[in-house]
């Protein structure tokens, strides 16, 4: 029987990067009812970073991030509402506040070697009743046999099923096939991916890991999210749709909404710019695009130094108050 590919939207989580946390509840209601109506399985809402995220750090969100789940709440009838939480950031009683807005899922999202610190997150959500997702990120940065062992430990805690991201826009598609292959080998639960489109392969990417078994692909309307975006949902919906792969997506809905939700909020248009295109180059972390490009203007740099550098030392999510201290290290010193 052939699997139907469930397509999560992440436009209102991802996508947060890029309107610099600036989502109203107005937008969310619109955006997640649209999405709801064209049968999207999971709609993903939070601060970029996920619950906690709004910070000086990460970036302070306009509107309290549980006010956005509760409004999304209201208008969400078919699809699983859901948030994602970064042990470090987010806290298990963040993840409690937001099931109590109407959030049903979560995705624990951890470096791709780190997997060991969602268990206590994973754990508290089955225990609220929540689906709960393994979510390795960085995974350009890992062998897929080394990936393989991480996301064996997630399904260990009880994750539903395990996503790989490809936070950078780094990878092409034969290494997303591998560690796809790699992970539906290694656990007996469904596998997902998470694309960026830095190098312009975010569509390819998705289809890649399509063929080689994943079954929960992310995306976002107009490719709304960190660095050059994601996977452009209503485009990858178009592709499914001419490959005869089955989503439950209303390809023309999605094309409608991204129109009329998501077009008129957009600070800039989703292009591969240099910035960008550095990111999956280099390969560092894509929301960290924006922070780059202050910290060049502050020290009057040139973005793509910054992250040639933030590359070469393997700076990671989460440490994006090294963004700062990189650029200032090469305004004085030149290295």
């Amino acid at each position: 029987m052939e699997q139907t590919i469930r397509i999560v939207d992440t436009t209102m989580r991802d996508g947060s990067h890029a309107v610099r946390h600036s989502f109203t509840q107005e937008q969310v209601r619109a955006i997640a009812s649209g999405l709801d109506q064209c049968g999207v399985s999971l709609i993903e809402i939070s601060h970029g970073d996920g619950l906690g995220g709004s910070s000086y750090t990460y970036g302070f969100s306009k509107n309290d991030e549980f006010l956005l789940i509760q409004a999304a709440a209201e208008v969400i009838k078919n699809g699983k509402l859901t948030v994602l939480l970064l042990p470090g950031i987010g806290t298990i009683e963040d993840l409690k506040k937001a099931h109590a807005c109407g959030a049903q899922a979560v995705r624990v999202a951890t470096h791709v070697t780190e997997a060991d610190v969602s268990e206590q997150h994973i754990s508290a959500a089955r225990k609220l009743g929540m689906m709960a997702v393994g979510f390795l990120m960085m995974v350009h940065t890992s062998s897929p046999e080394l990936i393989a062992e991480q996301a064996k430990k997630m399904e260990s805690y009880g994750a539903e099923y395990i996503n790989l991201a490809d936070s950078a826009g780094y990878l092409l598609p034969d290494e997303v096939t591998a560690r796809v292959t790699a992970v539906r080998n290694a656990v007996k639960i469904p596998v997902g991916f998470h694309a960026h489109n830095n190098l312009s392969m975010a569509v390819a990417n998705s289809i890649a890991a399509v063929e080689a078994g994943a079954v929960y692909i992310d995306a976002t309307l107009r490719g709304l999210g960190a660095g050059a975006g994601n996977t452009q949902i209503e485009v990858l919906s178009g592709v499914l749709k001419r490959k005869g792969i089955l989503t439950n997506t209303d390809f023309y809905g999605l094309m409608d909404v991204a129109q009329e939700c998501v077009d008129p909020l957009m600070l800039r248009p989703q292009t591969v710019d240099n910035g960008s295109l550095m990111l999956g180059y280099a390969g560092v972390y894509s929301s960290f695009l924006l922070h780059v490009y202050d910290a060049a203007k502050k020290y009057n740099l040139e973005p793509r130094d910054i992250l040639v550098e933030l590359g070469r030392r393997k700076i990671i999510g989460g440490q994006e108050d090294m963004i700062l201290n990189i650029a200032h290290q090469l305004r004085n010193h030149g290295s």
